[in-house]
């Protein structure tokens, strides 16, 4: 934990909006306590999900993408500690564990230019080492029975977050990826666009889906890969979806679902697959967000869902006037995801089906 920067309640009350006669998330939400053993804490503290921040837009860097991505994490914590606290969805659930502290990483990559292949190297490199505090956070997180919401950053994130989940569970796990793009390129050194090929060949991910793959974006290397080991790794695309019609919006959720289900796994959202959504590779076609809150509660109320992670979101790639509606979407999604996967939700859910 000697990269954590923890958040404690000080820096909560700084960017909670006090109101009479409302109550909200950043009045009672869970900071760790000053001088606390944060291990301990995690594993004492009553909140059943554990936020995690990765300000860095490395990996972004890396994959040819726009930088950006590093800005998401203040946008979401300034937006979530505003959220109302009420019988829909209660802050006291949820522990801000802090920020990875990437400062120096972030810095080194200041001047490096990815069109040059030793500039490339060093990129990668960086990710790596960002690779290793991810997933030893995560296992902390996963060993101590919570569930980590990870706000990133870049998808590169998506390695840590895997190899954290698998190593605390003691078996790989599976994936459901919210994507435009398979993010299953080459093994070419690390980047935002092969987290889920390096966590495959590496032994942490087990089954892997990616919903709604944009067909034009998608290289023909990658399709065959794919195809070589459908058993463990498939996909929908977007165009078959909602342009031509051949598949359902509904049908395919719980087409992924079923292949799946039966183990632990981690639900990925990159924000660049919903149109005009500042990100890295932003689109101007894809599905809607009231599409992406659906998906992360039909996958968020499983039990078997290991792990959130959201990323690529880039609101300084946004007007100054519209810089926080990022951090208003992570907010959204982050409560549809602990409104779907709370116990109680699922036993009333049961009740339904069985009346």
């Amino acid at each position: 934990m000697e990269k954590l920067i923890p958040f404690h309640a000080s820096d909560l009350t700084k960017i909670t909006h006090y109101r009479s006669g409302e109550i909200k998330f950043g009045e009672k939400m869970i900071t760790v306590p000053k001088g606390a053993n944060i291990t301990t804490f995690i594993k004492s503290c009553p909140a059943r999900y554990v936020l995690l921040g990765i300000p860095e837009d490395i990996g972004v860097r890396a994959n040819f993408g726009r930088p950006g991505a590093a800005s998401a994490w203040e946008s979401t914590l300034k937006s979530i500690a505003n959220i109302q606290y009420n019988r829909f969805c209660k802050g006291n659930e949820l522990l801000i564990l802090g920020q990875l502290d990437v400062s120096e990483e972030m810095k080194a990559v200041e001047n490096l230019n990815f069109h040059h292949i030793a500039d490339r190297k060093k990129l990668s490199d960086l990710v790596v080492s960002i690779d290793k505090e991810v997933a030893h956070i995560v296992s902390i997180i996963v060993k101590a029975g919570k569930i980590p919401i990870v706000v990133g950053g870049g998808h590169n994130n998506s390695y840590g977050n895997i190899k954290g989940a698998a190593l605390a569970k003691g078996k790989p796990i599976n994936a459901i990826n919210f994507d435009a793009h398979s993010d299953f390129r080459i093994l070419e050194g690390r980047h935002s666009g092969n987290g889920f090929s390096y966590a495959y060949e590496d032994g942490f991910l087990n089954k892997y889906f990616i919903f709604g793959l944009h067909e034009n974006y998608t290289s023909k290397k990658v399709l065959s890969n794919i195809k070589k080991i459908h058993s463990r790794v498939r996909y929908n695309t977007y165009d078959e979806i909602a342009i031509r019609k051949h598949k359902t919006f509904d049908k395919e959720l719980s087409t992924a679902f079923e292949f799946i289900k039966n183990d632990s796994y981690g639900i990925e959202i990159d924000l660049d697959a919903i149109p005009n959504i500042a990100s890295s590779a932003m689109t101007i076609s894809g599905f809607s967000v009231e599409q992406l809150r659906q998906f992360i509660h039909f996958f968020g109320k499983n039990q078997n869902a290991a792990y959130l992670h959201i990323c690529e979101g880039a609101p300084d790639l946004c007007s100054e006037k519209d810089n926080n509606l990022i951090g208003k979407l992570i907010g959204y999604l982050i409560t549809d995801f602990m409104k779907a996967n709370d116990p109680l939700e699922g036993i009333i859910n049961a009740m339904e089906v069985k009346l």
